[in-house]
């Protein structure tokens, strides 16, 4: 028997016996934040400036920056003119493993371009790239997970800006005054995850630091085309807003312990916004207060709202991000906030954005596949001369387990 369960048991009765204890203190931190959030409700001015003098305590804060509508202010959903073109990418990858027999890593990416409301079929497109010998290495060492996690992320968003240059029609066109009541086509291409670049941040800087110019550089280019690109977080955990609410309650003696403050703690944004908003409603748009503030800038700004995809007795919240020019497009946010809509409810009780699931089932790399791949590979060494190697005893072991 591998598990103590002896043990697990043993903790799982303290668990119980703790949970009435847990869940009344969660309840009374549940009620002090919405009493803030109603308190703080037209203050986002004087919101803004705290986060700013917090930030020159820990500019790693991470934090909901309130614009100028409320805090509590929520939106419905209104008809969009035009019908989107939605993209949508995922990822997946195979790192290195020094058990095998063959030293490789592959990334695969999976896109769906569908044109709304149109009944034509989604288009799969695939993308594979395979790494080896010293495809594996940067300055710092052999790529880690991070690193190549960071490289699907940004083959994922270049695929995407690729995808939308082709497609007809993709772009926005540009309004004058002439011409302010002229359909759009707006191109939406959507991530799973935050819209920021995350990966080998701590493990390899340089290659964060190139990756970083390229996924801005991508961004740049889809706000010159039109492109709205933006990033579903399903069951957000990070609570932007609660710790928003903390801050407005740390007196300014105290902003040097701003790390160590979480008077909060166990009140959620899910817990807010699934109160507060309706079936299909957004909440009002944040600017979102990270560590990685200087990089996104001007027109690049991330920007957020909640949504909630789920239904009247069962609220299911997502956290949508987007650029700062996004934010400014009342149109381009609307389709966005309908279209998401949409794709969510096509999965019924699941409530997720359809074409991000299928991207997500595009992309996955299967077993049998690896194991494809890795028969291939070891395959056209032998046949060319090349060397393949053995697979660890610890690998053979758990092989013949």
């Amino acid at each position: 028997m591998a598990l103590n369960f002896q043990q697990v048991y043993e903790k799982i009765r303290l668990i119980g016996k703790e949970a009435q204890l847990r869940r009344q203190t969660v309840e009374r931190q549940r009620q002090r934040a919405w009493e803030l959030f109603q308190a703080w409700q037209e203050k986002t001015a004087l919101l803004s400036e705290k986060v700013e003098r917090a930030r020159g305590y820990d500019p790693s804060l991470r934090c909901a920056i309130p614009l100028e509508a409320p805090l509590g202010a929520a939106f419905d959903p209104a008809p969009a003119p035009v019908s989107p073109i939605l993209l949508a990418a995922d990822g997946s990858q195979i790192v290195p493993d020094r058990h095998a027999a063959v030293l490789y890593s592959l990334v695969n990416i999976g896109i769906i371009r569908l044109r709304s409301g149109s009944g034509a079929t989604p288009e799969v497109f695939t993308e594979s790239l395979l790494l080896f010998d010293d495809e594996l290495y940067t300055e710092s060492g052999m790529l880690t997970e991070e690193a190549i996690a960071l490289r699907r992320d940004l083959a994922e968003r270049r695929k995407l800006l690729e995808l939308a240059r082709q497609t007809e029609n993709a772009t926005l066109s540009c309004r004058t005054a002439s011409e302010s009541l002229s359909l759009r086509q707006i191109c939406l291409a959507l991530t799973d995850g935050p819209l920021e670049l995350w990966g080998a941040k701590n493990s390899d800087e340089q290659e964060y630091h190139r990756s970083l110019e390229h996924h801005l550089s991508i961004l740049s280019q889809m706000q010159e085309q039109g492109i709205v690109p933006a990033g579903y977080v399903d069951k957000p955990t990070a609570d932007l807003v609660v710790r928003l609410l903390e801050i407005a309650l740390l007196p300014e003696e105290d902003m040097r312990n701003l790390r160590q403050y979480h008077p909060l703690r166990g009140a959620t944004d899910l817990w807010l916004f699934g109160r507060l908003l309706k079936s299909g409603q957004r909440s009002a748009v944040f600017g979102l207060q990270s560590s990685s503030r200087p990089h996104y800038t001007g027109a690049l700004a991330i920007h957020f709202f909640y949504l909630n995809v789920g239904g009247e007795k069962h609220p299911a919240l997502a956290r949508v991000e987007f650029p700062q020019w996004v934010a400014e497009d009342p149109e381009a946010l609307n389709v966005l906030h309908t279209a998401l809509l949409e794709q969510c409810r096509l999965m019924g009780a699941w409530p997720y954005p359809y074409i991000l699931h299928r991207a997500h089932e595009i992309a996955v790399v299967r077993f049998e596949e690896k194991q494809q791949v890795e028969a291939m590979l070891a395959l056209e060494l032998r046949r060319s001369g090349g060397e393949v190697g053995e697979k660890s005893g610890k690998q053979l072991a758990k092989d013949n387990r």
